[in-house]
Protein backbone atom coordinates (compact mmCIF):
# COMPACT_ATOMS: atom_id res chain seq x y z
CA UNK A 1 0.00 0.00 0.00
CA UNK A 2 1.72 3.43 -0.94
CA UNK A 3 2.37 5.70 1.77
CA UNK A 4 0.29 8.93 2.09
CA UNK A 5 2.02 12.29 1.41
CA UNK A 6 3.13 12.04 -2.43
CA UNK A 7 0.53 10.94 -5.46
CA UNK A 8 1.08 10.16 -8.55
CA UNK A 9 -1.53 12.93 -9.22
CA UNK A 10 0.89 15.45 -7.71
CA UNK A 11 3.82 14.57 -9.95
CA UNK A 12 1.76 14.79 -12.64
CA UNK A 13 0.65 18.30 -11.64
CA UNK A 14 3.90 18.84 -11.23
CA UNK A 15 5.61 18.02 -14.79
CA UNK A 16 2.80 20.12 -16.43
CA UNK A 17 3.57 23.34 -14.37
CA UNK A 18 7.73 23.05 -14.57
CA UNK A 19 7.70 22.10 -18.63
CA UNK A 20 8.64 25.43 -19.41
CA UNK A 21 11.58 25.49 -17.20
CA UNK A 22 13.13 22.07 -17.42
CA UNK A 23 14.56 19.89 -20.01
CA UNK A 24 12.71 16.31 -21.02
CA UNK A 25 15.99 14.57 -20.58
CA UNK A 26 16.58 11.24 -22.88
CA UNK A 27 16.65 7.91 -21.69
CA UNK A 28 19.42 5.66 -23.77
CA UNK A 29 19.91 2.01 -23.88
CA UNK A 30 23.71 0.62 -22.67
CA UNK A 31 24.83 -1.59 -25.10
CA UNK A 32 27.66 -1.92 -23.11
CA UNK A 33 26.09 -2.45 -19.74
CA UNK A 34 23.79 -5.30 -21.91
CA UNK A 35 26.75 -6.79 -23.29
CA UNK A 36 28.23 -7.68 -19.64
CA UNK A 37 25.54 -8.80 -17.95
CA UNK A 38 22.91 -10.27 -20.58
CA UNK A 39 20.24 -7.77 -19.99
CA UNK A 40 18.72 -4.73 -21.82
CA UNK A 41 20.29 -1.28 -19.27
CA UNK A 42 18.69 1.58 -19.45
CA UNK A 43 20.07 5.12 -18.52
CA UNK A 44 18.45 8.35 -17.66
CA UNK A 45 20.53 10.88 -18.29
CA UNK A 46 19.39 13.71 -16.19
CA UNK A 47 23.16 14.81 -16.10
CA UNK A 48 22.09 17.06 -19.15
CA UNK A 49 19.39 18.59 -17.08
CA UNK A 50 20.05 22.37 -16.94
CA UNK A 51 21.96 23.05 -13.97
CA UNK A 52 23.56 19.80 -14.59
CA UNK A 53 21.48 17.52 -11.99
CA UNK A 54 18.03 16.37 -11.50
CA UNK A 55 17.43 19.28 -8.43
CA UNK A 56 16.72 21.58 -10.92
CA UNK A 57 12.77 19.70 -11.09
CA UNK A 58 12.03 19.60 -7.40
CA UNK A 59 13.16 23.05 -6.92
CA UNK A 60 11.20 24.65 -9.80
CA UNK A 61 8.05 22.94 -8.50
CA UNK A 62 8.44 24.10 -4.89
CA UNK A 63 8.98 27.92 -6.17
CA UNK A 64 6.10 27.98 -8.24
CA UNK A 65 4.14 27.27 -5.78
CA UNK A 66 5.07 30.63 -3.54
CA UNK A 67 2.91 33.38 -2.96
CA UNK A 68 3.68 37.17 -4.52
CA UNK A 69 5.00 38.12 -0.99
CA UNK A 70 7.00 35.08 -0.63
CA UNK A 71 8.86 35.46 -3.56
CA UNK A 72 9.79 39.06 -2.36
CA UNK A 73 10.97 37.80 0.96
CA UNK A 74 13.59 36.02 -0.75
CA UNK A 75 14.33 31.92 -0.56
CA UNK A 76 16.81 30.19 0.91
CA UNK A 77 18.68 26.58 0.80
CA UNK A 78 21.04 24.45 2.50
CA UNK A 79 22.98 22.18 -0.31
CA UNK A 80 25.85 19.94 -0.92
CA UNK A 81 25.57 21.91 -4.20
CA UNK A 82 23.01 20.58 -6.72
CA UNK A 83 20.31 21.77 -4.97
CA UNK A 84 21.48 25.05 -4.57
CA UNK A 85 22.66 25.50 -8.09
CA UNK A 86 18.62 24.22 -8.94
CA UNK A 87 17.32 27.07 -6.36
CA UNK A 88 20.09 29.73 -7.74
CA UNK A 89 18.64 28.94 -11.37
CA UNK A 90 14.52 28.99 -10.66
CA UNK A 91 15.50 31.86 -8.29
CA UNK A 92 17.20 34.08 -11.79
CA UNK A 93 14.22 32.55 -14.09
CA UNK A 94 11.38 33.64 -11.62
CA UNK A 95 13.22 37.02 -10.28
CA UNK A 96 13.58 35.87 -6.24
CA UNK A 97 16.21 37.07 -4.19
CA UNK A 98 18.47 34.04 -2.72
CA UNK A 99 20.64 32.35 -0.51
CA UNK A 100 22.33 29.48 -0.24
CA UNK A 101 23.74 28.02 2.83
CA UNK A 102 26.63 24.85 2.13
CA UNK A 103 29.12 23.11 4.41
CA UNK A 104 33.07 23.73 3.72
CA UNK A 105 32.48 19.85 2.12
CA UNK A 106 31.51 21.03 -0.79
CA UNK A 107 33.56 21.01 -3.56
CA UNK A 108 34.80 24.89 -5.00
CA UNK A 109 33.20 23.83 -8.48
CA UNK A 110 29.67 23.83 -7.21
CA UNK A 111 29.87 26.92 -5.11
CA UNK A 112 31.47 29.08 -8.16
CA UNK A 113 28.41 27.35 -10.56
CA UNK A 114 26.01 28.45 -7.39
CA UNK A 115 27.18 31.95 -7.13
CA UNK A 116 27.64 32.65 -11.27
CA UNK A 117 23.60 32.28 -11.17
CA UNK A 118 23.33 34.78 -9.39
CA UNK A 119 22.55 33.74 -5.47
CA UNK A 120 24.73 34.69 -2.42
CA UNK A 121 26.50 31.96 -0.66
CA UNK A 122 27.03 31.32 3.06
CA UNK A 123 29.53 28.68 4.06
CA UNK A 124 28.59 27.17 7.93
CA UNK A 125 30.37 24.41 9.54
CA UNK A 126 31.87 20.94 8.30
CA UNK A 127 28.32 19.33 8.01
CA UNK A 128 24.86 20.20 6.34
CA UNK A 129 23.35 19.58 9.65
CA UNK A 130 25.45 22.94 10.14
CA UNK A 131 24.13 24.09 7.26
CA UNK A 132 20.70 23.56 8.02
CA UNK A 133 20.92 25.90 11.30
CA UNK A 134 22.10 28.95 9.40
CA UNK A 135 19.24 28.63 6.90
CA UNK A 136 16.89 28.00 9.40
CA UNK A 137 17.93 31.46 11.18
CA UNK A 138 17.44 33.73 8.12
CA UNK A 139 13.74 32.20 7.68
CA UNK A 140 13.34 33.09 11.22
CA UNK A 141 14.87 36.23 11.28
CA UNK A 142 14.72 37.88 7.61
CA UNK A 143 11.48 36.05 6.23
CA UNK A 144 12.79 34.01 3.81
CA UNK A 145 11.31 30.73 2.54
CA UNK A 146 13.24 27.59 2.86
CA UNK A 147 13.49 25.38 -0.24
CA UNK A 148 13.76 21.89 1.31
CA UNK A 149 16.69 20.10 -0.49
CA UNK A 150 14.37 17.05 -0.52
CA UNK A 151 11.89 16.63 2.79
CA UNK A 152 9.14 18.71 0.83
CA UNK A 153 6.08 17.29 -0.99
CA UNK A 154 6.21 19.45 -3.94
CA UNK A 155 9.88 18.85 -3.74
CA UNK A 156 9.51 15.14 -3.87
CA UNK A 157 6.71 15.56 -6.58
CA UNK A 158 9.02 17.75 -8.77
CA UNK A 159 11.51 15.21 -8.55
CA UNK A 160 9.12 12.43 -9.54
CA UNK A 161 8.80 14.12 -13.14
CA UNK A 162 12.29 12.27 -13.82
CA UNK A 163 10.19 8.54 -13.51
CA UNK A 164 7.27 9.92 -15.41
CA UNK A 165 9.64 10.50 -18.36
CA UNK A 166 11.70 7.29 -17.47
CA UNK A 167 8.93 4.68 -17.41
CA UNK A 168 7.16 6.15 -20.17
CA UNK A 169 10.20 5.89 -22.41
CA UNK A 170 11.12 2.33 -21.07
CA UNK A 171 7.89 0.93 -19.95
CA UNK A 172 9.38 -2.83 -19.06
CA UNK A 173 11.62 -1.70 -16.41
CA UNK A 174 12.18 -4.39 -14.38
CA UNK A 175 14.60 -2.94 -11.48
CA UNK A 176 14.91 0.75 -11.16
CA UNK A 177 18.28 2.15 -9.44
CA UNK A 178 18.02 5.08 -7.63
CA UNK A 179 21.24 7.35 -6.13
CA UNK A 180 19.84 7.71 -2.30
CA UNK A 181 20.38 11.01 -0.15
CA UNK A 182 18.06 12.94 1.37
CA UNK A 183 15.62 10.53 -0.38
CA UNK A 184 13.54 13.36 -2.53
CA UNK A 185 14.61 11.50 -5.78
CA UNK A 186 14.24 8.15 -4.50
CA UNK A 187 10.92 9.18 -3.14
CA UNK A 188 9.54 10.75 -5.81
CA UNK A 189 10.40 7.94 -8.33
CA UNK A 190 9.35 5.45 -6.27
CA UNK A 191 5.75 6.67 -6.16
CA UNK A 192 5.61 6.67 -9.82
CA UNK A 193 6.96 3.57 -10.36
CA UNK A 194 5.19 1.93 -8.33
CA UNK A 195 1.90 3.40 -9.40
CA UNK A 196 2.93 2.29 -12.91
CA UNK A 197 3.97 -1.29 -11.71
CA UNK A 198 3.67 -2.43 -7.68
CA UNK A 199 6.09 -5.42 -8.45
CA UNK A 200 8.76 -2.70 -9.89
CA UNK A 201 11.84 -3.13 -7.65
CA UNK A 202 13.46 -0.08 -6.41
CA UNK A 203 16.76 0.23 -5.02
CA UNK A 204 18.66 2.64 -3.35
CA UNK A 205 21.84 3.47 -3.40
CA UNK A 206 24.65 5.34 -1.60
CA UNK A 207 27.92 5.29 -0.19
CA UNK A 208 29.44 3.34 2.20
CA UNK A 209 30.13 6.44 4.33
CA UNK A 210 27.68 8.57 5.61
CA UNK A 211 24.57 7.12 3.70
CA UNK A 212 22.29 8.96 6.21
CA UNK A 213 18.93 7.59 5.05
CA UNK A 214 19.90 4.09 4.77
CA UNK A 215 21.17 4.14 8.29
CA UNK A 216 18.16 5.65 9.66
CA UNK A 217 15.95 2.94 7.57
CA UNK A 218 18.20 0.56 9.42
CA UNK A 219 17.87 1.73 12.80
CA UNK A 220 14.03 2.74 12.52
CA UNK A 221 14.24 6.23 12.59
CA UNK A 222 16.01 9.33 11.30
CA UNK A 223 19.61 9.19 12.98
CA UNK A 224 22.67 11.43 12.38
CA UNK A 225 25.72 9.95 10.97
CA UNK A 226 29.21 11.66 10.76
CA UNK A 227 29.92 13.16 7.26
CA UNK A 228 33.02 11.96 5.31
CA UNK A 229 34.79 13.53 2.19
CA UNK A 230 33.54 11.13 -0.76
CA UNK A 231 33.59 10.87 -4.29
CA UNK A 232 29.78 10.51 -4.35
CA UNK A 233 29.85 14.40 -2.64
CA UNK A 234 26.10 14.85 -3.66
CA UNK A 235 24.79 11.76 -1.67
CA UNK A 236 26.25 13.62 1.52
CA UNK A 237 24.43 14.88 4.10
CA UNK A 238 21.77 14.49 6.85
CA UNK A 239 18.16 13.49 6.15
CA UNK A 240 16.71 15.71 9.53
CA UNK A 241 15.19 14.27 12.40
CA UNK A 242 12.15 15.52 12.11
CA UNK A 243 12.21 14.11 8.31
CA UNK A 244 8.35 13.97 7.55
CA UNK A 245 8.30 13.51 4.16
CA UNK A 246 11.04 11.47 2.19
CA UNK A 247 12.05 9.34 5.17
CA UNK A 248 8.37 7.11 5.11
CA UNK A 249 8.42 7.02 1.38
CA UNK A 250 11.46 5.55 1.14
CA UNK A 251 11.15 2.97 4.29
CA UNK A 252 8.34 2.23 2.75
CA UNK A 253 8.79 1.90 -0.93
CA UNK A 254 12.05 0.93 -1.25
CA UNK A 255 12.72 -3.00 -1.95
CA UNK A 256 16.71 -3.02 -1.01
CA UNK A 257 19.31 -0.61 -0.22
CA UNK A 258 23.16 -0.82 -0.80
CA UNK A 259 25.89 0.42 -0.42
CA UNK A 260 29.20 1.10 -2.39
CA UNK A 261 32.93 1.79 -1.50
CA UNK A 262 34.79 4.76 -3.36
CA UNK A 263 36.74 2.16 -5.82
CA UNK A 264 33.08 0.61 -6.76
CA UNK A 265 32.13 4.30 -7.27
CA UNK A 266 34.99 4.99 -9.43
CA UNK A 267 34.95 2.07 -11.32
CA UNK A 268 30.98 3.63 -12.17
CA UNK A 269 32.78 7.22 -12.97
CA UNK A 270 35.07 5.50 -15.42
CA UNK A 271 32.28 2.76 -16.92
CA UNK A 272 30.25 6.27 -17.30
CA UNK A 273 32.85 8.28 -19.38
CA UNK A 274 34.71 5.23 -21.52
CA UNK A 275 31.93 3.46 -22.38
CA UNK A 276 29.06 5.69 -22.94
CA UNK A 277 30.71 9.02 -22.95
CA UNK A 278 28.79 10.71 -20.04
CA UNK A 279 30.41 12.91 -17.52
CA UNK A 280 28.95 11.67 -14.06
CA UNK A 281 29.84 12.99 -10.77
CA UNK A 282 30.44 10.14 -8.06
CA UNK A 283 26.47 10.08 -6.85
CA UNK A 284 25.45 9.92 -10.06
CA UNK A 285 27.22 6.25 -10.71
CA UNK A 286 26.06 4.71 -8.26
CA UNK A 287 23.69 2.50 -10.07
CA UNK A 288 25.89 1.82 -13.02
CA UNK A 289 28.44 0.73 -10.37
CA UNK A 290 26.45 -1.50 -8.30
CA UNK A 291 25.36 -3.43 -11.59
CA UNK A 292 29.31 -3.31 -12.25
CA UNK A 293 30.32 -4.90 -9.23
CA UNK A 294 27.53 -7.69 -8.74
CA UNK A 295 25.68 -5.85 -5.58
CA UNK A 296 22.44 -5.50 -7.71
CA UNK A 297 21.45 -8.49 -10.13
CA UNK A 298 19.10 -8.51 -12.52
CA UNK A 299 15.92 -10.28 -11.50
CA UNK A 300 14.56 -12.94 -14.18
CA UNK A 301 16.13 -11.46 -16.99
CA UNK A 302 14.31 -8.22 -16.77
CA UNK A 303 15.29 -4.49 -17.65
CA UNK A 304 16.94 -2.46 -15.63
CA UNK A 305 17.31 1.26 -14.97
CA UNK A 306 19.02 3.40 -13.60
CA UNK A 307 19.38 7.79 -13.48
CA UNK A 308 22.81 9.25 -14.25
CA UNK A 309 21.79 11.89 -11.85
CA UNK A 310 24.11 14.96 -12.21
CA UNK A 311 27.52 15.83 -14.30
CA UNK A 312 28.71 18.34 -11.18
CA UNK A 313 31.80 17.25 -10.42
CA UNK A 314 35.43 19.07 -10.01
CA UNK A 315 36.71 18.44 -13.81
CA UNK A 316 40.71 17.74 -12.26
CA UNK A 317 38.96 15.42 -9.47
CA UNK A 318 37.01 13.82 -12.48
CA UNK A 319 39.93 13.78 -14.48
CA UNK A 320 41.90 11.83 -11.96
CA UNK A 321 39.56 8.80 -11.51
CA UNK A 322 38.93 8.07 -15.17
CA UNK A 323 42.38 8.19 -16.19
CA UNK A 324 43.14 5.01 -13.48
CA UNK A 325 42.92 1.79 -14.43
CA UNK A 326 40.56 -0.69 -13.35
Amino acid sequence: MQPSGVTLQDILAARRRIAPYVLRTPTIASASLEARLGVPVALKVEALQHTGSFKLRGATNRMLHLSEEDRARGVVACSTGNHGRAVAEAARRLGVRAKVALSELVPENKLAAIRALGAETIIVGKSQDEAFEEAYRLVREEGMTLIDTFDHPQVIAGQGTAGLELLEDAPEIDTLLVPLSGGGLMAGMAVAAKAANPKLRVIGLSMECGAAMIESIRAGKPVQVREEASLADSLGGGIGLDNRWSYPLVRDLGDDFVLLSEEEIAAGMRHLYREERLVAEGGAAVGVAALLCGKVEPRNGGTVATIVSGCNVDMNAFTQVVSQAD
